[in-house]
């Protein structure tokens, strides 16, 4: 049983974001963060049993940059 599942978020690219939990199949989105963070808790509800839910949700936030010198 792991105390802790990392999520990696990505802008998507029609808008909002994209959160994708590693090591588990859990993908969900929203259109804010605070709404997307409403939905991984509700995926991991969903996703787990209440005797190995992970105790800690961390997201790591991913962004790419790209400029012409």
């Amino acid at each position: 049983m792991s105390t802790e599942l990392i999520f990696q978020v990505e802008e998507s690219p029609e808008g909002g974001f994209e959160a994708s939990a590693l090591g588990e199949s859990i993908f969900t989105v929203g259109n804010t963060i605070d709404e997307l963070r409403a939905n991984i808790r509700e995926a991991v509800e969903c996703h787990f049993d209440e005797d190995v839910k992970p105790k800690i949700i961390r997201l790591h936030f991913v962004r790419d940059e790209v400029f012409v010198l």
